[in-house]
């Protein structure tokens, strides 16, 4: 198997940035997809099954949602028609679709189904426990078909790619992925299939499909233990269902592209797989924005093969960016600053994926507004503390209500790069409120780590953290060191 030797990086990085407001029509099955992640400390009297306690959930737009926001996370722009039912969970859909400012949604509402909703159990530390369906699975009634029919000829037209992003609930089962497929062809639209099932036909005539190797095993009949096994089937299906190219993702061993060039094998770009939920989704929609930026078949197939790696070592349904991506290939082992760098949502994840490895997770925070020897000392002794030290990072705002109008001095973009850029520092993740008590919920760390100029006492989140055993460390200050004092001797400086 290959991976791209540096000319190619410099290459595919170049495409990245072609991403931004680009225009693919998405069409497919929308649902929710509810994470539920608790304590495990117990088996129930009542049956030999674990009892959770319920810790913390989380509701994320899954399915040919997930497609979509993928599109959203890589700068693109997406009409997305789908299809609800009339209940609580498809107007909560319409919510988290209505938070997405570059999305465009053409939703019909059916009275005949249930909005899907896979709901996930996860032990705190990640371990996924139980997964529980709630949907309807059967063709849409001709009614919807129609109307979904005619808002996908109405958006074909100023769309750069089309997707068929098909979870079999019966969105696609029935003529729409023919008609779908039909106008982007005429109007001279790649499209990209993401499929299910083991009828394939209603796919003909797509750009590419993207099958995993369980999904090409079911729908050709044939073995896939291999390279050269894997190569037969997709050719195969390739020439059954008349689609330009086939790329069989294989989880932990790559990806497996098959066009009429040829077959190109390409290595997992992942050290470590934590979780395959949605991968899928990122592979389609990398793909397709590449396709639309108007590159080679073996292109697309090669930095979506980055981005898959990015999000399966992630747990749940995760999203790639282009600085992500661009990171990732130019990674040399340790993780470049621009990836130390998180929304909370991401560091909650790479935290639980750190724990789940067995290593100690500490945190610290601060305004960090001039770094002087006092912090650098600090952020050493934390981390000589801990396997993976998180910094929580006062925002503008907070730091201005906290310090004074004329504070900071340094906006927080530029104090998040210059804190990542420390080697003690594994993450940085900016937060708004006064204090970090709702970043130590979150994120539950093993260590708390303050300056000794604080008490025990007096330390935020110091009393949860050693609720469940966590330690809070006082550590030994530099004297004569203060970003105040800093800001003072300067403007007596200027003087």
């Amino acid at each position: 198997m290959t991976r791209p030797d540096t000319d190619e990086i410099s290459g595919l990085a170049a495409l990245l940035a072609g991403f931004a407001g680009r225009r693919v029509l998405c069409v497919g099955d929308v649902m929710i997809d509810r994470s539920i992640y608790g304590e495990v400390k117990r088996i129930s009297p009542e049956a030999p099954v674990p009892v959770v306690r319920i810790v913390r959930e989380s509701n994320e737009l899954g399915g040919a949602g997930n497609v979509v926001r993928n599109l959203a996370a890589l700068g693109a722009r997406c009409a997305f028609v789908t299809t609800i039912g009339d209940d609580r969970a498809g107007r909560e859909i319409s919510n988290l679709l209505a938070r997405l400012t570059d999305v465009e949604p053409y939703v019909r509402v059916s009275r005949q189904r249930e909005t899907t909703v896979k709901t996930r159990f996860f032990s705190i530390d990640g371990h996924h426990l139980l997964r529980a369906d709630r949907e309807t699975v059967a063709t849409l009634s001709e009614s919807d078909m129609d109307d979904l029919a005619r808002a996908v000829a109405a958006q074909t037209a100023d769309a750069e790619a089309v997707i068929l992003s098909d979870y079999g609930k019966g969105m696609l089962t029935g003529t729409l992925a023919a008609v779908t497929i039909a106008a982007a062809r005429k109007a001279g639209k790649p499209v990209i299939v993401d499929p299910k099932g083991t009828d394939y036909s209603r796919y003909r005539g797509a750009t590419i499909i993207t099958p995993n190797r369980s999904e090409l095993a079911e729908a050709t009949g044939m073995p896939v233990d291999g390279d050269a096994a894997i190569v037969a089937a997709a050719q195969k299906l390739r020439a059954e269902i008349g689609v330009g190219a086939v790329l069989v993702t294989r989880s932990g061993e790559g990806m497996t592209l098959v066009s009429e060039s040829g077959a190109h094998h390409l290595a997992a770009e992942t050290r470590e797989v934590a979780d395959v939920t949605g991968a899928g989704d990122t592979v389609v929609a990398t793909l397709t924005l590449v396709l639309a930026c108007g590159a080679a078949l073996t292109s697309a197939a090669q930095l979506a093969n980055v981005a898959a790696g990015i999000v399966v070592g992630r747990h749940g349904t995760a999203v790639a960016t282009p600085q992500e991506i661009a990171a990732t290939m130019r990674q040399s082992g340790q993780a470049s600053a621009d990836q130390k760098i998180a929304a909370r949502p991401e560091a909650i994840m790479r935290v639980m994926d750190w724990r789940r490895q067995g290593l100690k997770v500490g945190f610290t925070n601060g305004c960090f507004d001039l770094l002087h020897p006092g912090h650098v000392s600090l952020l050493r002794q934390a981390r000589g503390a801990c396997d993976r030290l998180v910094v929580g990072l006062n925002s503008d705002a907070s730091v201005k209500r906290l310090k004074g109008e004329t504070r900071p001095v340094q906006n927080e973009d530029a104090r998040a790069a210059v804190m990542a850029s420390l080697a003690p520092v594994d993450l940085v993740v900016v937060f708004g409120e006064d204090t970090p008590l709702e970043l130590i919920e979150a994120l539950r760390p093993d260590v708390l780590v303050k300056g000794a100029d604080y008490s025990k006492a007096q330390v935020v989140g110091g009393d949860l953290v050693e609720s469940y055993g966590g330690k809070v460390l006082l550590a030994e200050l530099v004297p004569s060191h203060s970003t105040t004092a800093t800001i003072a001797a300067m403007k007596t400086a200027r003087k």
